[in-house]
């Protein structure tokens, strides 16, 4: 895979967006998708992507993810990068969710009242993760 040069797309019916090659901030707004307007701001420290003015996706440094898909329950991506990076997402507050990393259980943890759920990711120039999701 690659980063998005077009900074996001939907590819197959899911969103893909990031460039973490960009060395200065470079953001889209208004991107049109199923009915909502996404915002994206990427480059190499960090990736943040916003649906409809609500926080969605926020990786510490920056990332390229493709397929990103969510549901009310499930948020499937992958994801990739030059380094290990720090992933936060918004979800529903105070629920349990289950995070699988290439396949591999990474446990349960409970969202914040915020919503918030964090997960790092070790990642490598060239290396993909396929990250899923899952309220119990």
């Amino acid at each position: 895979m690659a980063v998005v040069s077009e900074l996001i797309k939907e590819e197959n019916g899911t969103l893909s967006f990031g460039n973490y090659e960009l060395d200065s901030k470079t953001k889209l707004d208004g991107f049109d998708f199923k009915g909502d307007k996404y915002k994206v701001k990427t480059f190499k420290e960090i990736t943040k992507l916003e649906k409809n003015g609500s926080f969605v996706y926020e990786s510490v440094p920056g990332t390229a993810v493709h397929g990103f898909d969510a549901s009310d329950n499930t948020v499937e991506f992958q994801v990739e990068g030059t380094e290990d990076s720090q992933i936060t997402l918004e979800l529903e507050a105070g629920q349990e969710y289950v995070t699988v990393i290439d396949g591999t259980s990474a446990g349960s943890v409970k969202t914040n009242l915020g919503g918030k759920l964090n997960l790092s990711v070790e990642l490598n120039p060239g290396q993909v993760s396929t990250i899923k999701i899952e309220k119990l």
